[in-house]
């Protein structure tokens, strides 16, 4: 809310949300304390599996799909199965691995694109598409997502966008997978 606060914009102006997936580190602002919906006028999208997850966790997942986290902002969810083209510019498409319903998000504008692989890639050092984290669910999806993934981000210029990095909110790569362009954190104000 005060980084909102900070660009003048209210939370009842926000009329879209994108969920990668709902895991608790990506869910817990969109509630209040007392269990309401921060983002009153928003949809907010996420894919069929995940909405059924976080809904009915597994022994796995039940430690991270928290209640107080979805009921207050259900009647707000709107659900796809493998893609959503929210408008020219953007669209997610479902890559399983890190859950079983998480996505990717990608940007298309003004000449520029990018993919937000959020945490099937959450940080540079995960470049080894073999290196997936301890809290990927399906680690075998989060590998052949990035195999597939990598490709088309290698050499074509395309921004891949972190939101768990210590380093760096983008990067671009060569053809090789080698690093050409990068934005760091604390460019970002």
């Amino acid at each position: 809310m005060e980084d909102l606060a900070k660009l003048s914009v209210a939370p009842e102006a926000i009329d879209v949300i994108l969920m990668s997936h709902m895991h608790f580190d990506h869910i817990v602002g969109l509630t209040d304390t007392s269990g309401a919906s921060l983002f009153p006028n928003a949809t907010i999208y996420t894919t069929e599996t995940e909405w059924e997850e976080i809904r009915h966790p597994n022994i796995r997942s039940k430690a991270t799909y928290w209640s107080e986290n979805w009921q207050g902002i259900a009647n707000q969810v709107k659900t796809y199965k493998e893609e959503l083209i929210l408008n020219d510019a953007i669209s997610l498409e479902k890559t399983g691995g890190h859950s079983n319903g998480h996505a990717v998000i990608r940007i298309d504008s003004l000449g520029e694109s990018a993919i937000h692989m959020a945490d099937i890639f959450p940080t540079h050092a995960h470049q080894n598409v073999l290196w997936v984290t301890a809290y990927d669910d399906y680690p075998m999806d989060s590998i052949f997502a990035k195999e597939r993934l990598r490709e088309e981000l290698n050499g074509t210029g395309k921004w891949l966008l972190f939101y768990h990095d210590y380093f760096y909110r983008a990067l671009q790569f060569d053809k090789d997978g080698n690093t050409t362009n990068s934005v760091p954190l604390n460019h970002i104000n």
